[in-house]
């Protein structure tokens, strides 16, 4: 190896050191704290106040949420509880893509984005897929942001209530995250 590679490349490991160093100080003393939540995302699939709207699919093909491929815009209002008319603490906003070719199962990709005091302007992250037919689905939360840097952790989410006539739906979910 010619002698200006091998500064270079011992220069650039220094630096990596330097980086890590770093790094691990920053964290250092950070003490790691888990949050427990459980919120209501108010699902609305049809009619004038839709929250979930399909936004492509197969040519030729219904978009539905069974219809494999069809992907699904998502800006859904989060409650405190269980009813529509409780606090409005964050909003749902990503996408659901049907990912299972029997339409089993999406591809869910949402941020949850606070607006309520406690957690203002933070935001958790989940992603993976989300089996229908299964009571209790368990997703993962990949990250966040504000209060909710650097989290990780798992978020069950289940029908807690659905009125196909009126084209609702209420879907708990229960959130265990941890974050610095």
């Amino acid at each position: 190896m010619a002698p200006t590679a091998m500064i270079k490349s011992t220069e650039l490991s220094f630096l990596l050191l330097l980086l890590a160093v770093f790094l691990f100080s920053q964290s250092e003393g950070a003490e790691l704290k888990e949050t427990n939540m459980t919120i209501y995302f108010q699902d609305r699939f049809a009619g004038p106040n839709t929250t979930t709207v399909p936004i492509t699919g197969i040519p030729g093909h219904l978009w539905t949420f069974g219809s494999f491929g069809t992907v699904f815009g998502i800006d859904s209002p989060i409650t405190q509880g269980l009813e529509g008319s409780s606090e409005q603490i964050a909003r749902g906003q990503g996408v659901h893509v049907t990912s299972a070719l029997d339409g089993s199962a999406t591809y869910v990709s949402i941020s949850i984005v606070f607006m309520n005091e406690e957690f203002s302007s933070s935001t958790l992250e989940i992603q993976g897929a989300n089996y229908l037919y299964v009571n209790v689905r368990e997703l993962a939360v990949v990250g966040g942001t504000g209060q909710f840097r650097y989290a990780r952790g798992f978020a069950t989410f289940e029908t807690a209530f659905l009125d196909m006539k009126a084209a609702y739906a209420v879907i708990r979910c229960n959130i265990t995250v941890e974050h610095y």
